[in-house]
């Protein structure tokens, strides 16, 4: 095969002894696989209760989930049945492991790490098909750095923008704090990452002609195996089943935005018809929050009640927050 994505047998050579971490003598990549995953899932985990941004892109770069997760592409790519049980299992296995970590740190924490209170948390529980549209191209371009060495400097670009570590951790945090759905929904992100991932790896490796290429070059430790259709199936079938809840979860977002965009010039009438400023007006479960701040008297919220009711939200449940503020000024003696 000629053109961007050409490989030779050199290349064939490479990308196996990067992506497949347990033939011959290569054992000592699994295990310092196995030492970075639980690096990386501890700095993720604590990233996440710190809520620091830095931390938790910390714990993408060093982690090494991408490895086997593309050498599933690969194994498929090559029919390789062995290597795919085993990179499929060093994904579940790794997953598991992660998750485990979260928990584990969340049990030395006093307070739940949820979305409501964590922004980290919040990123990663709210799952839409955006976030599948920008797991594709991140896979691409992860396949394409493999396949092309000479563009390998992307990499650690592509670690921090696919999400794989650090939806584990939430997983297991949230689930220590008894947030099962939030749980759920982190795991969602990152089924949603690995499917992108190995579809665009199967796509993009199959385009380069690695199949055909390993097949003539007769490589060491290197199978290629029958290719069958339903394989090929099975990985975009992957694509439409994460892509259906993520669309559910896109047009729930849609809606949310839609009911906070409309309930915000309500009460902030209403407040200013009283003389307070409303703070902030959202979504939490199925409830709108209201927080408003200003000075006694407190506002009535039977007024804001009805104000929602006569503009057509009277199915929706209102919680209102009063914050009373005010200053004084302290004499010195």
């Amino acid at each position: 095969m000629t053109g961007a994505l050409a490989v030779t047998a050199a290349d064939i050579s490479r990308i196996t002894e990067r992506l497949f971490l347990t033939v011959g003598d290569r054992r000592r990549n699994l295990t310092a696989f196995w030492v970075l995953l639980v690096l990386a899932g501890v700095i993720a985990a604590a990233g996440v209760v710190a809520d620091s941004t830095a931390t938790v892109i910390g714990a993408m770069i060093v982690a090494p989930l991408m490895t086997p997760i593309l050498g599933t592409a690969l194994a498929l790519v090559l029919a390789d049945r062995r290597q795919l049980v085993t990179n499929i299992a060093l994904v579940v296995g790794a997953a598991i492991a992660v998750v485990l970590i979260g928990f584990v740190i969340g049990l030395m924490v006093q307070v739940d790490v949820v979305a409501a209170t964590n922004s980290q948390v919040s990123g990663r529980v709210s799952p839409r098909l955006i976030d599948l549209l920008a797991a594709v191209a991140t896979g691409m371009v992860g396949a394409f750095a493999l396949v092309r060495p000479d563009v390998s400097d992307t990499l650690p670009g592509v670690a921090i923008a696919i999400s794989l570590v650090p939806p584990l951790a939430v997983v297991g945090l949230t689930l220590e704090s008894g947030a099962a759905g939030e749980a759920a929904s982190a795991l969602l992100l990152f089924g949603t990452n690995v499917a992108a991932i190995i579809a665009t790896g199967t796509v993009l490796m199959l385009a380069a002609g690695v199949r055909h290429v390993a097949a003539e070059a007769e490589i060491t430790d290197v199978r290629v195996g029958r290719l069958r259709g339903r394989s090929l199936v099975a990985v975009a079938a992957s694509l439409v089943l994460v892509a259906v809840p993520l669309a559910a979860g896109s047009v729930r977002v849609l809606q949310e935005q839609r009911l906070v965009s409309q309930a915000e010039p309500i009460a902030t009438s209403w407040a200013a018809a009283k003389g307070w400023q409303v703070s902030d007006v959202f979504l939490r479960g199925s409830s709108l929050h209201v927080v408003v701040i200003g000075v006694p008297p407190a506002p009535e919220g039977s007024e804001l009640r009805s104000a929602f009711d006569a503009e057509g939200l009277a199915d929706v449940d209102v919680e209102l927050t009063i914050v009373v503020g005010g200053s004084e000024t302290l004499d010195g003696a």
